[in-house]
């Protein structure tokens, strides 16, 4: 069944579309969300509590592309369940991964610094656009889906060891982008 297909379940309030939704990408939510927390049942809670967002937001939201749109709403739902329970010692991929990321961001993040935030968001996403296919793709692929070096290097044809080094450079290269333009504290 095609996204418009199921968007237009949604719109009649059909409870067809959660399943149309879940057979046509529940192992991608599933496995965003398992990559966050490395626990097969927490992962399996929050892809149904994602459901029960994107019945709530659908509609009135007409998302275009559908899966991105659920991407993040289980993304958010396992990023909050994430922050519940984490503990002092490191125990998904998510940690590891944003842990590469610290020395390019801020870390400490107050209700006065929203339009900062979005300045961020915004500077990133140029960063982002400015980026080859590739390394656009490696660079989501680790820090917003959590993949291993591993599942990358499988994913886009390299070896473990150049997704590496293509991370640290990339790390490096936003950490230059974001000082130039004076976004680094």
């Amino acid at each position: 069944m095609n996204d418009e297909r199921i968007i237009e379940l949604f719109f009649e309030r059909s409870e067809d579309a959660i399943k149309a939704l879940d057979d046509k990408y529940g192992k991608v939510f599933f496995s965003l969300s398992f990559r966050i927390l490395n626990d097969r049942f927490e992962a399996e809670e929050c892809v149904a509590d994602s459901y029960l967002g994107t019945w709530n937001a659908i509609p009135p939201a007409r998302p275009d592309p559908l899966v991105a749109f659920v991407c993040k709403i289980v993304r958010n739902i396992s990023l909050k369940r994430y922050e519940r329970k984490v503990t002092a010692k490191r125990d998904s991929r998510y940690d590891v991964a944003m842990e590469e990321l610290e020395d390019c961001l801020s870390s400490s993040m107050t209700v006065e610094e929203e339009i900062e935030e979005r300045e961020l968001t915004g500077l990133i996403e140029a960063f982002l656009d400015s980026l080859s296919r590739e390394n656009r793709v490696i660079f989501l692929r680790r820090y917003w889906f959590s993949d291993s070096y591993a599942d990358i290097a499988k994913q886009v044809g390299l070896t473990e060891k150049n997704v590496s080094v293509r991370l640290a450079r990339l790390r490096k290269q936003l950490r230059n982008y974001l000082s130039e333009r004076e976004a680094l504290i």
